[in-house]
C-alpha cells in the first residue's frame, strides 16, 4: 500500500488495555524545579467546542470526552526549568498543550514520554532523563489517524521522517490543537483520517498494521508487522 494513500486510526480519551505491552510504565511527577532565570513562555487555553472537534459523524465519542474542560498546558511547563530551556533553544514561545502521554517504540514497547505542541512544532521529550527525543516541524506532518471506535490511540503521519503512534485520554484535544496550529502555521487544513485498521511506519524501516475491533466492555487493539 501507498505510504500516502494508507488511513490511519486514533481513537477516543481512556486509556484501554494493551494486550501487546511488554513493559508497563509508572506514572511519574514532573520535575518541581524553578525557572532558574529562564523567560516564562506564553501559554494558551483552547476553548473547543463539540462542533468545533473534527470527530463529529465519524467517531464513537464517551460522554466524558464531550463535555471535557480543555486547559492545554496540563504540566505547567513554565515551573520546570528542562522544559523551558529545551523551547528557549529551539526558539518557541507558546505552548499550546503539554501532557504525559504513552508512545510505542519499534519494538512494540510503551514509553511514557511528555508530549509539548508549540505554534510551531510537536516535541516527544524523555521525563526519566529530562531530555528531548523528537521535534517535528508541523509544516511536516501530513495527517492524523484515527479509528472510529471509543478508543485512546492516536498516529501522526510523518512522511519524511518516521511515524508516531501513541494514546491519551486528552487524544481529542490533541487532535483538534494540532488542525488549529497547522491550520494557523502553515495555512492549511491538516487531514484526519478514521479506519479501524492502518499502516504506520513505526521506525525508517518497518511496517506496522494496528487493527481494532470493538468488543464486550471496550476496544481491542493489535499490532502486527506488515
Amino acid at each position: 500500500m501507498n505510504r500516502y494513500n494508507r488511513r490511519v486510526q486514533i481513537p477516543d480519551l481512556q486509556l484501554p488495555k494493551y494486550d501487546n505491552v511488554e513493559e508497563r510504565v509508572d506514572r511519574e511527577e514532573g520535575d518541581d524545579s524553578n525557572n532558574n532565570g529562564v523567560p516564562r513562555l506564553i501559554t494558551t487555553e483552547n476553548s473547543v467546542s463539540d462542533d468545533q472537534e473534527p470527530f463529529m459523524g465519524v467517531k464513537v465519542r464517551r460522554k466524558a470526552s464531550r463535555h471535557r474542560d480543555i486547559k492545554g498546558d496540563y504540566l505547567d511547563v513554565a515551573s520546570h526549568s528542562y522544559l523551558m530551556k529545551i523551547l528557549q533553544k529551539q526558539g518557541d514561545k507558546q505552548v499550546l498543550f503539554a501532557d504525559k502521554v504513552l508512545k510505542f517504540t519499534g519494538s512494540g514497547k510503551m514509553k511514557q514520554r511528555i508530549l509539548l505542541i508549540t505554534d510551531f512544532a510537536i516535541y516527544i521529550i524523555d521525563p526519566e532523563i529530562n531530555a528531548l527525543k523528537r521535534r517535528i516541524a508541523l509544516a511536516a506532518v501530513e495527517k492524523i489517524c484515527l479509528s472510529e471506535l471509543s478508543d485512546n490511540f492516536f498516529a501522526i503521519i510523518i512522511p519524511t521522517e518516521y511515524d508516531l503512534l501513541m494514546a491519551s485520554t486528552r487524544k481529542t484535544e490533541i487532535v483538534t490543537v494540532l488542525i488549529e496550529a497547522t491550520k494557523s502555521a502553515s495555512d492549511y487544513e491538516l487531514e484526519v483520517a478514521f479506519s479501524n485498521s492502518f499502516e504506520y511506519n513505526a521506525d525508517a524501516e518497518l511496517v506496522k498494521v494496528i487493527e481494532f475491533e470493538e468488543v464486550e466492555g471496550g476496544v481491542k487493539t493489535r499490532i502486527t508487522r506488515k
